[in-house]
């Protein structure tokens, strides 16, 4: 499964498509940003949970996470709940690569990432609260993939859509995908004419009684 948006619709637009179903609360912690304001991401959650523990196995210290990232799809967007932790970072460069390599489109986790200026370098969109040089290996643990997780104040299901860019992240439960992405990619056309519209110099109020979008 994928989740293919048109270019031009944007995390703003999501969310409005949201309310206007009466879907709300389904916008990220703000916090959660974006390593370079550039950075877009859409596609289907796939979910994993850290949880603080020391202990680790010492011959295979990141089988987990090995099995999470050997498991993304083309089109799938990683979702990492740490539970606000910050004692270590959860996501870097070789796990940046090797989602790209699986076809992911980008991160997100609701602590810090590491390696960011690799992570740019490589062009893949990561969102993350901060930057930390930590392993998580002897700190945190996975505790569980593939589950419905919180990340960023949002239960995230795997499935879901979610959409990052510098506006912020936008989850859609799986079940409104089809009717939020027809309501968002008629915005993003409207758009273009009410932005049009304004410039040459018409009223809010008219261009709001023409099409109802502001």
């Amino acid at each position: 499964m994928s989740w293919v948006l048109d270019a031009r619709v944007r995390s703003a637009m999501i969310s409005d498509a949201l309310d206007s179903i009466g879907v709300r609360h389904q916008v990220m912690a703000k916090e959660i940003e974006p390593l370079r304001p550039s950075m877009r991401c859409a596609g289907i959650a796939t979910t994993i949970a850290f949880e603080p523990d020391e202990n680790f196995d010492q011959n295979d210290p990141y089988g987990d996470a090995i099995d999470f990232l050997d498991g993304l799809k083309p089109g799938s967007v990683a979702v990492v709940s740490t539970s606000g932790e910050s004692r270590s970072a959860f996501w870097g460069e070789l796990f940046s690569a090797a989602a790209t390599g699986r076809g992911a489109t980008g991160v997100i986790c609701d602590g810090p990432l590491r390696d960011t200026e690799q992570v740019v370098d490589i062009s893949f969109a990561a969102f993350g609260v901060g930057s930390r040089p930590i392993d998580y290996k002897g700190r945190m643990r996975v505790v569980a993939t593939h589950i419905p997780v919180g990340c960023g104040g949002v239960t995230v299901h795997p499935g879901d859509g979610v959409i990052a860019d510098h506006d912020g992240v936008v989850v859609v439960p799986a079940a409104h995908l089809a009717q939020i992405t027809a309501i968002a990619e008629e915005r993003a056309k409207s758009e273009r004419t009410v932005l049009k519209d304004l410039l040459a110099g018409s009223s809010v109020r008219q261009v709001w009684d023409a099409y109802r979008i502001l």
